[in-house]
């Protein structure tokens, strides 16, 4: 079955780093877009950023020199590397597969998800 487990998460001072890693099984992870969102806590899930299946990327400007996004298609796992993290990123951060050509940004247009990894930024 499709599955898309998250790790990487944690707790973390202001100004640090963390890389969080989406492990993709149960379809042709290749084929696929992948975007990474969070929700923090009371407030609706937001895009961060993606890369499509030709490897082109897109972060939101909140995020753009802090975030990079790659993926390894012989591992079928994306990544999310976070840099200079602010307390303002304390979320839960999740991946998503799309079928599509290129990056969207809508939830919906998502065909699967992960479970979710927490990241915590203390000040």
């Amino acid at each position: 079955q499709v599955q898309l487990v998250e790790s990487g998460g944690g707790l973390v001072q202001a100004g640090g780093s963390l890389r969080l890693s989406c492990a993709a099984s149960g379809f042709t992870f290749s084929l696929y877009t992948m975007g990474w969102f969070r929700q923090a806590p009371g407030k609706e899930r937001e895009f961060v950023g993606g890369i499509s299946r030709s490897g082109n990327t897109y972060s939101r400007d909140a995020m753009k020199g802090r975030f990079t996004i790659s993926r390894d298609n012989k591992k079928n796992t994306a990544y999310l590397q976070m840099s200079n993290l602010k307390p303002e990123d304390t979320a839960v951060h999740y991946c998503a597969a799309a079928s599509r050509l290129t990056i969207v940004t809508q939830p919906t247009s998502y065909d699967y998800w992960g479970q979710g990894t927490q990241v915590t930024v203390s000040s």
